[in-house]
């Protein structure tokens, strides 16, 4: 303090110093006010010092976190606004870390933040830290060195790799070159039959006739060319089935839907990859550019710098590859984390382009019109979530299943429903899980740390004596989760990791007792700066 006021008084004793003339007892009250003053803007300028500036530590301070993880951001921004230095230990980088931390935590969630051996807790345990106990902490790590049973470091040389090219190359697909000129030949056109105009459309005997002349090749060559155009998704048919045929029947190029598809800004001429592969290189385009413009407190997302970046630039032309995949191949998990990830890059996709809905109206439209152009057919942000992530199965509000029984993309629609994909969709809201993506490697895994997570806050999930009062996403798609409160009580005991709120659900289950189940406000504000 007095070094704080010696640094001050030079430059208020000229603005504060009384006139010669006061009295002896002015001067006394001029000394108290004076003080009073220059220990306010001590104290004013001490709150943005560093609490610890620890430069010299014997110990280790260990953090366990993920790439874009919002409370582990807000939980290394406090140490370095505390000063206290730490390693991070990131799962994406080195995945086998995650199996210690695991056995020293018994918790699959991230951030673990450790002291030396002393294990916190997450970003709540140690937000809410007593300042004693931070100072003891502060002190062990100052004081002695990590102790055998500490978190280990890995060796930085074992990283996986997970950054994409700044520049994701492709094979050229020859189908592109000729679809291409096709669609430039001035034989897209708007054409009538009977009453009824399809606008921009080509027909398939014109088509048949210009193939062949173009490849200098015979009436069945050019069908059969015509027919790679329709499997590689190029064109489409717009009645019947996917079948090139040398008629009167009409096929439209996928350019000219008028869907409003998010990802056809861009025609993809690469060689078809796999979805797997493709949804992969997505998954890290917009992990790495939502984890840089994510806020310190890993509360908010900077749309607009996001808008700006060269990252989604690049993610822009990269989105143009879903066009062609062939999803109808892939495993189960493969399409639990291919469409989760495809979903929640879609929201971020529409939010910087489209705007985010306020209104319930604008909620119903924008999930019913906001899509990506996916293996040649359009899928809705509403198509994605309940007709292939929940098995065809209604809306909210809604009356009839997002897809028929002659529907082509019923097919890929998973079977079986996992609850917890409700814990990974984000959209955009305040109440919303935050984005992370998922692997099919891992995806039951990280399902279940998404569920723990969620329910982790409290704003998600509190408990009372006899009341547990729960996101309202557990109202909304209540069938999902069982049909009696007990059974719904149930779920969520099992979707909850390690800890009180653990421990009180196993109490109230086994006592039996009378339970009111109880569903917090959603807030649907935008997560944005």
């Amino acid at each position: 303090m007095h070094l704080c006021i010696s640094s001050l008084s030079s430059s208020t004793t000229s603005l504060l110093m009384p006139s010669p003339t006061l009295d002896y007892l002015t001067l006394i009250i001029f000394s108290l006010i004076t003080a009073f003053t220059l220990s306010i803007l001590c104290s004013v300028l001490n709150r943005k010092k560093k609490m610890y500036n620890l430069t010299n530590m014997k110990g280790r301070v260990t953090i366990y976190s993920t790439t874009g993880c919002p409370h582990c951001k807000h939980a290394k921004s406090a140490l370095n606004e505390l000063g206290i230095p730490f390693v991070d230990v990131n799962l994406d980088n080195y995945p086998q870390a995650r199996k210690e931390m695991e056995e020293k935590t018994n918790r699959r969630t991230v951030p673990q933040i450790f002291f030396n051996n002393i294990h916190v807790g997450g970003n709540d345990e140690f937000s809410k830290l007593e300042k004693d106990r931070l100072q003891e902490l502060v002190n062990e790590v100052t004081n002695n060195e990590p102790p055998a049973d500490a978190p280990q470091i890995p060796d930085p040389s074992t990283a996986v790799q997970s950054d994409v090219s700044s520049d994701i190359k492709c094979e050229p697909d020859e189908y592109a070159v000729l679809a291409k000129a096709l669609r430039e030949s001035g034989l897209v056109s708007n054409h009538r039959k009977n009453l009824k105009w399809h606008k921009k459309t080509i027909i398939g005997s014109e088509a048949t006739e210009w193939l062949a002349k173009h490849k200098n090749i015979d009436i069945d060559e050019a069908l059969k060319l015509g027919q790679e155009l329709i499997d590689r998704y190029f064109l489409h048919p717009i009645h019947g089935d996917r079948k090139f045929e040398n008629g009167s029947s009409y096929y439209r190029f996928l350019e000219d839907d008028d869907d409003k598809a998010l990802n056809m800004e861009f025609t993809s001429e690469c060689e078809p990859r796999s979805a797997s592969e493709v949804g992969e290189d997505l998954r890290r385009l917009i992990l790495k550019t939502y984890s840089k413009y994510l806020s310190n407190d890993g509360k908010k997302i900077d749309y607009k710098g996001i808008a700006e970046s060269q990252e989604f630039q690049e993610y822009r032309r990269a989105a143009a590859e879903l066009q062609r995949v062939n999803v109808a191949t892939l495993s189960k998990e493969e399409k639990l984390a291919f469409f989760i990830n495809i979903y929640n890059a879609l929201i971020v996709h529409a939010n910087i382009t489209v705007g985010p809905p306020v209104t319930v109206w604008q909620r119903y439209r924008y999930f019913n019109t906001v899509s990506y152009k996916i293996g040649g057919y359009n899928y809705t942000l509403n198509e994605i979530e309940n007709g292939l992530l929940r098995g065809n199965r209604k809306a909210v509000g809604s009356f009839r299943k997002p897809f028929s029984k002659d529907d082509p993309r019923l097919p890929i629609a998973l079977t079986e429903l996992d609850s917890r994909v409700h814990f990974a969709l984000v959209c955009g809201a305040r109440s919303c899980p935050p984005v992370k993506t998922y692997s099919s490697k891992e995806i039951y895994e990280q399902l279940q740390s998404a569920g723990e997570a969620f329910l982790e806050g409290d704003e998600a999930l509190q408990i009372g004596e006899k009341e547990v009062k729960v996101s309202e996403i557990f109202k909304w798609y209540r069938v999902d989760f069982g049909t009696t409160d007990e059974q719904v009580i149930q779920r969520i005991f099992e979707h909850t990791g390690p800890g009180s709120k653990r421990n009180k659900l196993q109490t109230l289950l086994e006592n039996k007792s009378s339970v009111k189940l109880s569903y917090l406000p959603y807030n649907w504000d935008l997560n944005s700066n």
